[in-house]
């Protein structure tokens, strides 16, 4: 009789655990968490009648939410202030930060797609190399990092090259727009003195 208990007791210890497990294994691994709210300013089309006086390069972002998924510029907003920018103020032919102090980032609330390359969610740094004529956009493992100073080539994820345009007004400070262009799609400009480039950026549902 206690024999029979005790397996009964057993067989019901089973049945309550059945459902735990069940629910253990039904679990999946968490997505990277959605970007964080960034901090700075908005750097707006430069306005000829205002004059920045500001000196030094101010915190800066750009963001946008395409479909329901949020993507996230974080840079520094150097101006032109009288000087020589390209060739200048920012060498050719050297990877570049795409702002002032720290490297600029990408970040991103879903998988996507630059140039054919797909891309886990997450954050990145985005680098370019200036030219007279066409850049080079680097998308690259290590956002974490002052100026290029920790900038490794083997950390690249895509690299491609884009066209530049000329702005019709001098674009004082530095700034980035995120625009939507389709369903699941947008394109990333960049602006500042009198050049401009943009890249497409595909999101996965």
């Amino acid at each position: 009789m206690k024999k029979n208990i005790a397996f009964c007791c057993l067989l019901f210890a089973i049945a309550c655990a059945s459902p735990d497990a069940k629910k253990e294994d039904s679990v999946v691994a968490e997505k990277p968490s959605a970007p964080s709210d960034p901090t700075g300013v908005v750097i707006e089309e430069t306005d000829a009648k205002l004059v920045d006086t500001t000196k030094k390069s101010i915190k800066a972002y750009a963001s946008n939410t395409i479909n329901g998924i949020k993507c996230v510029i974080n840079y520094h907003s150097p101006a032109v202030r009288g000087r020589q920018v390209w060739g200048g103020l920012v060498p050719y032919n050297q990877p570049w930060v795409g702002g002032a102090h720290m490297a600029t980032s990408l970040e991103v609330g879903s998988d996507f797609v630059v140039n054919g390359k797909e891309i886990a969610a997450g954050k990145y740094a985005l680098f370019t190399i200036p030219n007279p004529g066409d850049w080079t956009v680097i998308i690259n493992k290590n956002w974490q990092q002052h100026l290029t100073d920790e900038y490794d080539a083997k950390d690249d994820l895509v690299r491609f090259t884009v066209k530049t345009d000329s702005l019709k007004n001098q674009q004082e400070r530095l700034r980035y727009v995120i625009r939507q262009t389709g369903e699941y799609k947008g394109a990333i400009w960049f602006e500042w003195d009198r050049i401009c480039y943009s890249f497409p950026i595909e999101l996965k549902r």
